[in-house]
């Protein structure tokens, strides 16, 4: 039998095997890297500033520990929690910035390959008053080679590109807990 991804293995052993790579600033790695699906694992600890446009679904099972998904929606910031344990399906374009705070938690993580033309968008929002800072749009070919040269692109802006042109708050870049405590601070 010629069977193209194998035969069914441990997925805990893929991720131990792996886990060196499930770092930041994405924290994902593929678990076929070569199927008709985008299935990743994605390790913790991770927390990011950037807010996620994907045109297409996306299924979080928390396998391990919990996440959270900061959620950008009508305006306003919101909070999805995803629990040991739980699946989610969630809807394309939804707003949303993965965070996975605690240490050795994973999620696998399956999307689909996007359509030529169907570009991921990454934003990164003022704190104070969640007026958009700074976006980038890429026709996806890999989240695990893609989405960081993106942050590298956000990260290297001076603070007068990363200035709100709303309430001149500069946002702090990579900085999760700067951004989160303005957040609070303003809410």
């Amino acid at each position: 039998m010629d069977l193209k991804y194998g035969k069914p293995h441990s997925l805990m052993g893929w991720a131990d095997a792996n886990r060196a790579r499930l770092k930041p600033p994405v924290c994902n790695a593929a678990v076929f890297p070569d199927g008709d699906y985008i299935i990743n694992m994605v390790g913790g600890p991770n927390t990011r500033t950037d807010f996620h446009d994907n045109p297409t679904e996306e299924i979080f099972y928390q396998i391990k520990g919990n996440c959270y998904l900061n959620v950008w929606d009508r305006g306003k910031f919101d909070r999805i929690d995803i629990r040991e344990g739980e699946i989610f399906l969630m809807p394309a374009h939804l707003i949303h910035s993965p965070q996975r705070p605690e240490a050795g938690s994973l999620c696998l993580l399956i999307e689909k390959p996007r359509p030529l033309g169907h570009v991921d968008w990454l934003r990164w929002y003022c704190p104070k008053c969640a007026a958009l800072t700074w976006e980038a749009s890429k026709q996806l070919e890999s989240l695990v080679e893609d989405l960081p040269k993106i942050y590298a692109l956000f990260y290297a802006t001076s603070e007068a590109e990363r200035r709100c042109k709303t309430c001149g708050t500069v946002h702090p870049g990579k900085d999760y807990a700067a951004w989160h405590a303005l957040r609070r601070a303003s809410a």
